[in-house]
């Protein structure tokens, strides 16, 4: 059970048995506090960790570049090591021919040797140089090459999933919900005439019918997280489980995954919120845009171990 359930089911436990004592209240209230600011740490992570994949991506860019780079150093290099070559055979033949010659050369044979000893010892440096360069290159290609692989599997399995959940709500309107990828990440919209009644917490029969398909494909996808969002409009609402728009996108996110875990999605997977009012796609200020705002997100997201293992290691 997550802290919002919680918090939640502990308020409506003691709001059906009846008025409670001020302290018991407040502890309550402290505590459901408390949950929120670790709801809010856990987000804070999240954005973290997507924020590290960018970084990572932008590094990838950056690898690419840098690769480039290097290789035009090392066919400089190259044609650098070349030209060395060759006037290291010239001056090998000249010094052959100056050992012919007679004494009064010596002097200009032992000042070209000495010539030669360095463009040997300039051309063994680049050598060293090369290599060095050839290996570093070599294994920034690796590392590309693994970043790029890793994040291929992944939008593979982003697009999977999004191709399995779109084929298991097929049969449902449009205009109830949406399935789309944004941002790595498989978004499932239900509009709020699928799923609830006006102000209810129940799920319809028709909106659970669809949970439970969604769930059947979910199940088998044990390595992705489910975040269940909770949105509502801004109009007040105020009864005696319910203080509040944001108390009651919470219960409704806690009421879908309920039906999500029954059809058999694992606990450990998954995650009820609430926004309350605060995260609108539209302006409240029309009956249309207010009806776009009453939503559910089940939001889906690809396992990040293996990526961020790799920026580990950089």
């Amino acid at each position: 059970m997550n802290i919002y359930t919680k918090s939640v089911l502990i308020l409506i436990i003691f709001a059906f048995v009846g008025c409670v004592s001020q302290k018991k209240f407040d502890e309550l209230l402290t505590e459901k506090v408390s949950l929120e600011a670790d709801y809010a740490d856990l987000e804070l992570k999240l954005e973290a960790a997507e924020s590290k994949i960018s970084r990572m991506e932008e590094q990838i860019a950056e690898l690419d570049e840098d690769t480039q780079i290097k290789s035009k150093t090392i066919e400089k290099l190259q044609e650098d090591l070349s030209t060395l070559q060759g006037e290291h055979d010239q001056l090998q033949e000249y010094y052959n021919n100056l050992l012919s010659n007679s004494g009064k050369l010596n002097r200009d044979l032992a000042e070209q040797q000495a010539r030669l000893m360095e463009l040997q010892e300039n051309l063994n440096v680049q050598k060293v140089q090369n290599e060095a360069l050839l290996a570093n290159l070599e294994e920034r290609e690796k590392k590309v090459e693994e970043l790029e692989r890793v994040l291929a599997e992944k939008d593979k399995a982003v697009n999977e999933l999004l191709s399995s959940v779109k084929k298991a709500l097929l049969n449902f309107s449009g205009n109830d919900l949406t399935v789309e990828i944004k941002n790595g990440k498989v978004y499932v919209s239900l509009a709020e005439q699928l799923l609830f009644q006006s102000g209810s917490i129940t799920v319809d029969p028709k909106g659970e019918r669809a949970l439970i398909q969604l769930g059947e494909v979910l199940k088998s996808s044990p390595d992705v997280h489910i975040l269940v969002e909770g949105h509502t409009d801004n109009v007040p609402i105020s009864t005696k489980s319910m203080k509040d728009n944001w108390d009651l996108s919470v219960l409704r996110a806690t009421s879908i995954v309920r039906i999500l875990t029954n059809a058999g999605v694992k606990t450990q997977q998954i995650t009820a919120a609430g926004k309350g009012e605060y995260s609108p796609v539209t302006l409240n200020s029309t009956a249309e845009g207010r009806q776009k705002n009453r939503r559910t997100e089940i939001i889906l997201s690809p396992n990040l171990d293996e990526l961020l293992a790799i920026l580990g290691t950089n």
